[in-house]
């Protein structure tokens, strides 16, 4: 099959499926068409989830160590896939070249990590005022999972519903993006080549309508997401009572306290800002710096920024590609006028660069006194940029932080542990990383929004995804 004819994966096979006409994909770094795919149609979706049942009552009744098995052979197989997906990947998203093959690697990883955890989820027995009765707990899947993953790691957030999924006994629809569909479509040659039940995976990428549709169709009894927020509540909506996994937005912040590392501070900053083009939910996004280090930290930012070279995704020495699509870089345009309107100061960058093959190569960005209200400040760009906003003491410095309607991922710089522990309880995010970047991700820790912010429920990552793809069951038994 070649990259410009992608079918889609239905059911165990690969089909051009019931719907009429084909989508293109364009790659974001030339602008020259990648490939094509089927648009699914509504029997489509049906066809899948059918199968999806039928494969995922069987698979339940195999034994953990078998699902595990599978998990391995296919960790194995996306391995000796790595370039041929990290190409791919890379033409159709934009990413420089050595983070998609990071990003394979990584997948990879997840099916193995996952495969571990499956067969160490444990129940346990539990203690009742009835001496008659003997209790305990086990873990059992919900069932079939409609999955919506996003254009920015189009494999491994794939990865990181697919593998515990598998592992743990369920089954999955999965929706890709249209603009980025046609890596996982590929990957799914790993897995039928490891050894997957038919009907186990399907995967029909398609548009927000579609997606609803996967979300409301009544034999889907779970969803995951991972994308906006605006995306994500739209999805909680149609979902209703439905069990759900929800990763969306995060607007850092990284915290430099006044005893601070500022030259690390500084470095973490660019180095959470330009990855995937600052395309990642836990980057950079905001900078929140005491005003006795300011300066300093503001001078060694733009230091750091002088490495970051744009340009050819497939060229070595890019360490900042594209931008995927024109919506992330007119809402980064709108930010900074934004911005500069307020009186910010875009100290580097801050514009598309002149004379790319596509309108999507966004310069690397710095901006100084950015105000809390500005939309720099209150809402995610997800682009490379690093705004900077000054505050006078701590109290103000974890005020600032916490004004965002989004709590995801935060980092805090100081070498005060009272101070760490400080920001680590009271910085309300999922996650908080003392002296490293806002954008520091580990595929065995649990990854998720804090309550109440805006970012969804659940935590990606480690035995914490298994838990939230399964149905803690309580046997009681009457002796």
């Amino acid at each position: 099959m070649t990259t410009a004819e992608q079918q889609l994966f239905i059911a165990g096979t690969y089909t051009d499926g019931t719907g009429t006409g084909r989508a293109e994909v364009v790659s974001p770094a030339t602008g020259e068409p990648v490939g094509s795919f089927p648009l699914p149609a509504a029997a489509d979706l049906d066809t899948a989830v059918t199968a999806a049942h039928a494969a995922q009552r069987a698979w339940a009744r195999v034994n953990v160590w078998e699902r595990a098995a599978l998990c391995h052979r296919i960790a194995a197989e996306l391995d000796a896939r790595r370039a041929e997906l990290a190409r791919l990947q890379t033409l159709e998203q934009g990413k420089p070249l050595a983070e998609s093959v990071a990003d394979v690697t990584e997948a990879a990883q997840l099916f193995r990590l996952h495969a571990e955890d499956a067969v160490r989820l444990n129940g346990e027995t539990l203690l009742s005022r009835d001496n008659n009765k003997r209790m305990f707990t086990f873990h059992r899947p919900v069932g079939t999972w409609g999955i919506i993953t996003p254009w920015n790691f189009p494999l491994l957030m794939f990865a990181e519903f697919a593998a515990p999924g598998l592992a743990t006994g369920n089954a999955l629809v999965v929706k890709p993006p249209a603009n980025t569909p046609l890596t996982v479509l590929r990957a799914m040659e790993a897995l039928v080549a490891a050894g997957l039940p038919e009907g186990l995976v399907s995967v029909l990428p398609g548009d927000g309508v579609f997606g609803d549709a996967l979300v409301r169709h009544p034999g889907i009894h779970a969803v995951g997401f991972i994308g906006s927020s605006a995306t994500g509540a739209k999805i909680t909506a149609a979902a209703g009572l439905k069990r759900s996994l929800m990763e969306c937005s995060g607007n850092g912040p990284l915290v430099v306290l006044a005893d601070a590392d500022v030259e690390a501070a500084a470095r973490a900053a660019v180095d959470g800002a330009y990855p995937c083009a600052g395309q990642v939910c836990c980057a950079t996004e905001r900078v929140v710096v005491h005003a006795e280090v300011h300066d300093a930290f503001v001078e060694a930012v733009l230091r750091e920024s002088e490495r970051v070279v744009l340009g050819d995704p497939f060229d070595e020495k890019t360490l900042l590609g594209p931008l995927n699509n024109e919506g992330v870089a007119a809402k980064m345009d709108r930010h900074l006028a934004d911005a500069r309107e307020r009186g910010a100061r875009v100290l580097r960058g801050g514009r598309r660069r002149p004379g790319m093959p596509t309108d999507l190569y966004y310069e690397f960005t710095v901006v100084d006194g950015v105000p809390e209200d500005s939309l720099l400040a209150k809402e995610e760009s997800f682009g490379p940029v690093v705004p900077v906003i000054t505050g006078r003491d701590e109290d103000e410095l974890l005020r600032i932080a916490n004004d965002d309607a989004l709590g995801l991922q935060g980092a805090v710089f100081t070498r005060s542990m009272t101070s760490a522990f400080r920001f680590m309880e009271e910085m309300a995010v999922g996650q908080v990383m003392v002296n490293e970047s806002n954008n520091w991700w580990d595929i065995n820790m649990p990854f998720g929004g804090a309550g109440g912010r805006g970012t969804g429920w659940g935590r990606i990552g480690g035995k914490w995804t298994l838990m939230d793809m399964t149905d803690t069951r309580t046997g009681v038994i009457s002796l």
